[in-house]
């Protein structure tokens, strides 16, 4: 499913937060958000999933407004991961992953067979089935944001956003995270199509690896767009980040990674 967003901007208390963002997602694509703290990027996604109404602009899905659709046929279509997600109630882990399967469900709401066979594959295809009876409140952090992306999957939703998908997650479950969903999670049960997936990342080198294209947000303004190699270059992110960056090829697989100094670090002398 095709995402466009056109001419989006958000005034919050008469200040300008996002300003006249435009950008597009084909459908399966993994498209990146990229930038420093503050600059727009949650702010931006809010609106993509409808937690916040944009100042101006629109977000479409196939060409349809988003914001026009009910919240049940919005919510069949994306699923979102906020930074900030949870619940101050003790359900258990299987029962907030239950909580995906609400837009598909009629009538009483009572769950399905089908229902609960989405939610337990949904646990396992995140590692985290052996939660699934734990309550909520009592999970770290890492072992919530799997059960809630695990919520997210079992929406089976054709669009997901995330922002910061892996926060609390060490360097295993980052990766095993990201190539699910880029594999295509966005159904539990064998997905016939890739979702088409709108995040924010804060690791460059996560980004670079598994995004498709990168959009560089500063100061609310998109400052560039591009696949990752063409956008992470050393003048943009000592420009965007304060950072000096080196670009090298990972040893196995060839994708672009990056190094960081401080922008005032002298360069290292060449090797004698």
């Amino acid at each position: 499913m095709r995402i466009d967003i056109t001419g989006l901007s958000v005034e919050v208390a008469g200040r300008r937060l996002v300003h006249d963002i435009t950008l597009s997602a084909a459908s399966g694509r993994l498209i990146g958000l990229v930038g420093p703290n503050g600059s727009g990027k949650s702010t931006l996604l809010r609106c993509v999933y409808r937690a916040l109404r944009p100042t101006a602009g629109t977000v479409r899905l196939d060409g349809r407004d988003l914001h026009a659709m009910t919240a049940r046929e919005g919510a069949r279509l994306l699923a979102a991961l906020p930074q900030e997600a949870g619940t101050d109630f003790d359900f258990t882990a299987a029962e907030v992953v239950a909580m995906g399967r609400l837009p598909h469900q009629r009538g009483s709401g009572r769950a399905s067979a089908a229902d609960t066979g989405i939610c337990a594959r949904a646990l396992s295809r995140v590692g985290a089935a052996h939660l699934a009876d734990r309550g909520f409140l009592s999970l770290s952090g890492g072992e919530k944001q799997r059960v809630l992306i695990a919520r997210a999957l079992a929406q089976e939703p054709r669009v997901l956003v995330l922002d910061e998908p892996t926060n609390h997650l060490d360097i295993a479950q980052q990766l095993e995270i990201l190539a699910l969903v880029r594999g295509g999670g966005g159904s539990p049960t064998e997905p016939a199509e890739r979702p088409t997936v709108l995040t924010a990342l804060h690791d460059l080198n996560l980004a670079a690896v598994h995004c498709d294209e990168l959009h560089v947000i500063a100061g609310g303004r998109i400052a560039a767009s591009g696949t990752p190699y063409d956008v992470l270059t050393p003048e943009l992110l000592a420009d965007v980040f304060g950072v000096r960056a080196h670009r090298v090829r990972h040893p196995e697989s060839g994708a672009l990674q990056l190094l960081f100094d401080r922008l005032d670090t002298p360069p290292s002398p060449p090797p004698s």
